[in-house]
């Protein structure tokens, strides 16, 4: 998985080299996370929290909403990794409250001052779960380093990991040494802290060629990049295509017979030795979903089509018929934009959440799977936005200007109060649902948002 990073500093999105020289200063953080979103998770770190200057709790908040995020900066309490996730945090990132005794801060290496923090780890889990904690293990030489990389700590990276993994769900490896100056990963350190560990590992810190980002996925690793990404050095959708695995992808495909590039099956790659064709390409499935999780279609890509997919902001596949690139859509007009792509877990397969414009399947079926489309909340606003945006003749819908809109639903929930039978209370909540949801398109509220808070209020 690739990871962006967006790092907040005095309200603007920032690149740090070394953690103090400032190397580039944007200002559009939303639109540059909706864009990061597509691509997997995306870090928000709110540095002016860690170096305990501040905090921007309020231009971080709403990012939440728009991606999965893991956020980290200055998470030094529970209550605070616990405020984060009710805020719609994915994950929480911390480092040195794990590393320090605060009863004897001050003390210094030599005064007992830094040690792994169980007990706080133990409390953390508690809260918020083991699955959603991630440890920042930011080391310079081999040795951890907090308080933005300017404390020592005496603490030897690869034995002090592998006694807080049975705490955490994922450890994030920063060699600060090459951070903000892409001059390459220390993969010999990688290699040892992946072989030490059985959890996710993700590596930060010098990224800078899609090469690295390869050779990082073949270890397992995920990979989390700010300054190459921003510097347009390396680019999201071709270091997504690289971070997948089409070496399996290849192998499955070569076994299966899949037709190469002329056309003839291919073979197993004993056989291959004999003289037979040459391997095709190789293939990676792909699930298509609404947004609602119904599932539409499957079909395969190539990494042309994966990369294509990203540029285009529409879902791609490689026909396997025509031994060509292929865009959904791209005849009928029945195209499948693009929302997000994921990656599973073996890096071996593609879920990709879609907007289809029109009937998915060439049978004319809304989905490939002869279910129907499901009636949810989110049908119903997207009919609702259609008849706001392109109003027809005698359609009553266009007509619930603000004032209407607001009248019915009082009228409405009235109505549900004042329902006896069974039949009557859902005849009565269809139609309250149906004018709060206009009233909230009129708004410009998404079901999304509203569902978000809910989930919100549930992990308080």
């Amino acid at each position: 998985m690739v990871i962006a990073s967006i790092d907040i500093q005095g309200g603007k999105v920032v690149q740090l080299k070394q953690g103090t020289e400032l190397m580039l200063r944007r200002d559009n953080p939303e639109e540059l996370i909706r864009e990061f979103d597509r691509y997997g998770e995306v870090a928000v770190i709110d540095l002016d929290a860690a170096l305990g200057t501040g905090n921007n709790e309020e231009l971080i908040r709403p990012l939440f909403r728009l991606a999965q995020c893991r956020a980290g900066g200055g998470i030094r309490s529970v209550e605070k990794a616990r405020e984060l996730v009710s805020m719609g945090a994915a994950k929480i990132i911390t480092g040195s409250a794990v590393f320090r005794d605060r009863s004897k801060k001050g003390a210094g290496s030599g005064g007992g001052e830094f040690a792994p923090q169980f007990a706080w780890l133990k409390e953390l889990a508690a809260a918020v779960g083991r699955e959603r904690i991630i440890v920042a293990i930011d080391a310079r030489n081999g040795e951890i380093t907090v308080d933005g990389w300017k404390t020592p700590t005496a603490l030897p990276l690869v034995e002090t990991a592998r006694v807080l993994e049975p705490y955490v769900s994922e450890f994030l490896f920063t060699c600060v040494e090459r951070e903000g100056t892409m001059t390459g990963i220390d993969f010999d350190r990688v290699r040892e802290l992946k072989a030490a560990l059985s959890v996710s590992l993700t590596v930060a810190g010098g990224v800078s060629t899609l090469e690295e980002i390869s050779a990082l996925a073949k270890l397992g690793c995920d990979v989390q990049i700010g300054m190459a990404l921003y510097t347009g050095k390396i680019r999201l959708p071709d270091a997504f295509a690289v971070s997948l695995n089409w070496e399996k992808a290849a192998g499955a495909a070569n076994a299966a017979g899949v037709p190469n590039a002329a056309g003839v099956p291919n073979v197993a790659a004993g056989d291959a030795k004999q003289g037979h064709p040459a391997q095709g390409p190789a293939l990676l499935p792909v699930i298509a979903q609404a947004v609602d999780g119904q599932v539409l279609m499957t079909g395969f890509a190539d990494r042309e089509a994966v990369t294509e997919t990203f540029l285009r902001g529409k879902l791609c596949f490689h026909s396997r018929t025509r031994n060509k690139l292929w865009m959904k859509g791209e005849t009928s007009g029945n195209t499948l934009e693009l929302l997000r792509i994921r990656a599973d877990c073996d890096r071996d397969a593609l879920l990709a959440t879609v907007s289809p414009q029109g009937p998915v399947c060439h049978t004319g079926a809304y989905t490939c799977f002869e279910t129907g489309r499901a009636y949810t909340w989110e049908l119903l606003q997207s009919i609702i936005a259609g008849r706001f945006t392109n109003p027809v003749p005698g359609s009553y819908t266009a007509t619930l200007d603000d004032t209407l809109v607001r009248e019915k639903i009082m009228e409405e929930a009235r109505e549900v109060c004042e329902a006896k039978t069974h039949d009557e209370v859902v005849w009565e909540a269809a139609d309250l649902l149906f004018f709060l949801t206009a009233l909230m398109t009129r708004e410009k509220v998404s079901v999304k948002e509203v569902l978000a808070e809910l989930d919100r209020r549930h992990k308080k």
